[in-house]
């Protein structure tokens, strides 16, 4: 037995992760496995997804790939998916999906309502673009101060 310290769960605040703004996040790939299908007949890749910026930075995703499915239809979908991750990564032959993982790329969010509440669905994957850095100011001929000031 533990004490729980006087411990009152009705006092705890839920937590309250809604389905994040539809649209497009820079996001890297942090955990993949592969699981079995609910029918347990096939096999996935599930792959949580981390959102590296903004105002949702560390905010996570998940999307799945039917990879290994009974269902060769099933399986060509996922197959065509997951070569967006690839592509958008430039890895067209990764040895594993650890190959994928902490590498930036972007994700287009949709959110869809399942059993009541709304979730995220990812829609696409596409590579970053460079993060541009500010251009540095000119500075103006007679101050040598940066122009604007």
């Amino acid at each position: 037995m533990a004490d729980l310290g006087g411990y009152d769960a009705s006092q705890v605040k839920d937590s309250e992760f809604e389905a994040l703004p539809a649209g497009e996040y820079r996001a890297v790939m942090t955990e993949s496995e592969r699981k079995k299908t609910k029918d347990g007949a096939s096999e996935l890749l599930q792959v949580k997804l981390q959102i590296v910026d903004g105002p949702f930075k560390n905010r996570t995703v998940i999307d799945r790939f039917n990879l290994w499915n009974k269902n060769p239809e099933t399986t060509t979908i996922a197959q065509q998916q997951f070569k967006k991750v690839c592509e958008a990564l430039s890895i067209p032959k990764p040895p594993d999906s650890s190959a994928l993982h902490m590498k930036p790329l972007m994700i287009k969010l949709a959110v869809k309502e399942y059993n009541g509440n709304n979730q995220n669905e990812v829609k696409g994957y596409k590579a970053c673009l460079p993060q541009s850095s500010p251009a540095p100011a000119e500075k103006t001929a007679t101050t040598g101060k940066p122009g604007g000031w």
